[in-house]
């Protein structure tokens, strides 16, 4: 894993993961933390080969992008036998040299057009919406793919603007708050306070809220469930269920030239209806159908 064992993506991942290999795999798994600290990135990693060396596993699961840079390229891509399979991937596989002889796996987009559909139903007045994501390496991920869509968005896009802590980021938001009509918010729950604190996840969603004022969305459950207002979520359980279900047919004989590299296409339409309320904001009936409505998380 990239992360750490408390990320809530991570956890989705895991949960994917053992839906299908519980019982059926020993699992051991190993987190490089870069979200908070990328420069011992290098160092978990050449700890994660060694646990490989000794563990000796017929199969490698390897989630996010950094795991691919650090561990999964410098060790193990046609390097050994063993069948690895990424998941969680932002990056175009070819940035990687995927797929690979030994190496394939899902790639994960985000759902940000869709998001944005969802949002103007609920908001119909919606017409140009501002993006902010921390300024490191899944900032920029989502800076690209944006930068790749956005002739096809539903509303106009401004320019991505990256934050390096909580404090910018208030900064930028009230800047934004005269020039756009929603807000979307990708990857924060990595951000730092001036201090290099972690701030708690609900008070990065409500500090930017009140200074913003009109609607804030994002890509995630978990940053719905915290109180944005929107999104269609990609699900991090179909992540690692996927790459898992792939490494199977793997570890079972099938040549990884027959597996091919896939990506993510489930997505969840999902509210929380206590930001909807504070907002004053009164969907027609019809937008909420077949929509998982929450309540902001205490």
């Amino acid at each position: 894993m990239s992360y750490d064992e408390t990320n809530p993506w991570e956890s989705e991942i895991k949960e994917g993961i053992e839906s299908v290999l519980k019982g059926k795999a020993q699992i051991k798994y190993v987190y490089l933390n870069t979200k908070y600290n990328y420069p011992q990135g290098s160092e978990y990693a050449r700890k994660a080969y060694a646990l490989y060396q000794g563990f000796r596993p017929d199969g490698v699961i390897a989630a996010d992008d950094d795991a691919q840079s650090l561990f999964v390229v410098p060790y193990l891509k046609n390097r050994v036998k063993t069948p690895v399979m990424f998941c969680g991937v932002n990056s175009e596989a070819g940035q990687y040299g995927y797929p690979a002889e030994n190496v394939s796996g899902i790639l994960e987009r985000s759902h940000i057009s869709e998001s944005i559909a969802l949002l103007q139903q609920l908001v119909p007045s919606v017409k140009k919406v501002a993006y902010i994501t921390p300024d490191d390496s899944m900032g920029k991920i989502h800076k690209r793919q944006i930068e790749r869509e956005a002739a096809s968005y539903s509303a106009k896009s401004l320019p991505v603007r990256q934050v390096k802590n909580l404090d910018e980021a208030v900064s930028v938001t009230k800047e934004l708050k005269s020039r756009s009509d929603a807000l979307i918010l990708l990857s924060m729950v990595s951000l730092r306070d001036s201090a290099n604190n972690q701030p708690a996840y609900k008070h990065i969603f409500q500090t930017l809220s009140e200074h913003y004022g009109k609607p804030i969305i994002s890509v995630g459950d978990f940053e719905i469930r915290h109180g944005l207002l929107c999104a269609v979520v990609k699900s991090g359980r179909e992540q690692g269920a996927t790459a898992s279900k792939m490494l199977l047919r793997a570890m079972t004989g099938t040549p990884l030239s027959q597996i091919p590299i896939t990506t993510n296409n489930e997505g969840k339409r999902m509210i929380n209806v206590t930001v909807m309320k504070s907002l004053g904001i009164k969907p027609r009936p019809i937008v909420l159908r077949g929509t998982e409505l929450v309540k902001t998380e205490e």
